[in-house]
């Protein structure tokens, strides 16, 4: 996505929502703090953090698939992995204990990372509570607009990371990954995942992970 499309989703949301400034600003200190990690991304002429470019793809994933998204929902999209790189996974034990661990600690990190830069715009606290829920996926079953984060989250996942990731994963670990992620996903979530469009090998593996669901 280039960052002039970016700009024009930004500036669509903001008039959604009650500040439009306010909102505004809030998305700019968040992406200045994504845009500090030190892995690039090349778009264009523009060279840009890999976490501001993964929000920006998260924030139009939310944009489109819900187009009655809230303030709450679109802030906590923007900011849903604000700053990842200073958490790393090598932080952490190996193995799968470790890895919940880190994943457990990551979700509070970002949360905690996004309600500091809405405190500083002065939302109100519920409207931070409210994005902090979001960002830590609480209560899913309950929770729609945390079930429309999971959603975003994995067809980001599907249409821009998935192709790179199988390349180097064994099929049987890639087709397990990808039956937990459709359990992840709302109905509306994976009817958006089955019109991707997708490599042939990317299509079969889903195929097959689907096939024993």
């Amino acid at each position: 996505m280039n960052s002039g499309l970016d700009r024009e989703n930004v500036l669509l949301a903001s008039g959604r929502v009650t500040d439009g400034d306010r909102f505004l600003k809030a998305i700019w200190r968040i992406d200045s703090l994504n845009n500090e990690d030190p892995k690039r991304v090349s778009l264009g002429d523009e060279s840009i953090g890999y976490e501001l470019h993964f929000s920006r793809l998260l924030f139009a994933k939310v944009m489109s698939l819900f187009p009655e998204a809230s303030e709450a929902l679109l802030l906590a999209a923007r900011g849903q992995h604000i700053c990842r790189w200073q958490s790393p996974r090598s932080d952490y034990p190996e193995g799968r204990a470790g890895y919940l661990k880190w994943r457990s600690d990551l979700k509070r990190f970002h949360a905690e990372k996004v309600a500091k830069v809405l405190e500083s715009e002065e939302y109100d606290s519920d409207k931070i509570e409210r994005v902090r829920a979001i960002n830590l996926k609480m209560d899913l079953k309950h929770n729609n607009e945390a079930q429309a984060m999971e959603d975003a989250l994995c067809l980001v996942f599907l249409e821009s990371q998935f192709a790179e990731f199988r390349r180097k994963t064994l099929e049987v670990k890639m087709v397990s990954i990808l039956r937990k992620t459709w359990r992840k996903m709302s109905d509306r979530g994976k009817e958006a995942a089955l019109s991707l469009d997708l490599e042939e090998e990317e299509e079969h593996l889903i195929n097959l992970a689907l096939k024993g669901d």
